[in-house]
């Protein structure tokens, strides 16, 4: 039973959230919206999980399901962009891993967030892509003349976990909601901020719709939620910058994935470490 309820708070914590009843929302939103995503996601939870347990890592870490999420993210990633068959069930397997073993080196010099998620995936799918020479899934979406900021925002709350469907997006909502309303408040903030954004720098409006510039900067305002005036200003400015390099990092026909996110948080992480270095010396 323990493994179990490790198991949801690792899927949890994709949006940073001990939750057990979180994580089962988050697990049910990916199944609703595709049984093979959701059973992949479980798949990359467990051997994450499992590795950290075989590895000895602290256990009170793994019970808060920190050892899960990133696995959550890249056995989802890879069913994402490639067939399923046995070479890519072992990639996941690998990359699952994989992610564990990144995840504590970042601890021991930064706050990882989802950097091991998007490592391993990058070099998961440019490896089968270019090395072995998978084929890549193609997939399009319908193309909209208008942008639809109920749609685009709850389609961000699913692209966390690459899940375009706003059905899922509303469960990945109510995950949230039901164990911190204030990044609830604050997660709603950042997808329609976000699509806003995309919509000023003219993206397409397809793209915005299927929540591809809202879901970088949810994962910010959640990481930088705070009941300060000045925890606002942050998250705006976060998700505006993580929008922005969410559409650079495109432009430059990179798999953006979280990055965006993980890099605007670290650069922020680090000035509010400097700011506060500074008043306490004043």
């Amino acid at each position: 039973m323990r493994f179990i309820q490790t198991i949801f708070r690792g899927i949890g914590q994709v949006m940073f959230q001990n939750n057990i009843y979180s994580g089962i929302l988050f697990l049910g939103g990916i199944f609703y919206n595709s049984l093979l995503f959701g059973l992949a996601a479980l798949l990359g939870t467990i051997v994450s999980t499992t590795s950290a347990q075989i590895l000895r890592y602290p256990k009170e870490d793994i019970q808060n399901g920190l050892y899960g999420f990133n696995g959550t993210l890249t056995g989802i990633a890879v069913l994402y962009f490639f067939e399923v068959n046995l070479i890519t069930i072992l990639a996941l397997i690998v990359g699952a891993i994989l992610s564990t073993v990144v995840m504590t080196l970042l601890k021991r010099i930064i706050p990882p967030f989802t950097a091991p998620f998007v490592m391993v995936t990058w070099f998961v799918v440019y490896s089968l892509f270019f090395v072995f020479n998978f084929p890549l899934i193609s997939s399009s979406g319908p193309i909209r003349n208008t942008i639809d900021i109920l749609f685009a925002s709850s389609n961000s709350f699913g692209q966390v976990m690459l899940q375009e469907n706003i059905i899922t997006g509303l469960f990945f909502l109510l995950g949230i909601l039901v164990n911190n309303k204030l990044m609830a408040i604050y997660a709603i903030y950042a997808a329609v901020l976000g699509s806003l954004t995309g919509w000023l720098f003219s993206q397409p409006f397809s793209t915005i719709n299927a929540g591809l510039m809202g879901y970088n900067a949810i994962l910010c305002a959640i990481a930088l939620t705070g009941k300060r005036g000045q925890d606002f200003l942050w998250i705006t400015i976060a998700i505006v910058f993580s929008t922005l390099l969410n559409i650079g990092l495109g432009m430059m026909g990179v798999i953006t994935l979280t990055a965006p996110f993980v890099v605007v948080t670290w650069v922020i992480w680090k000035l509010k470490q400097k700011n506060q270095t500074k008043i306490r010396l004043v």
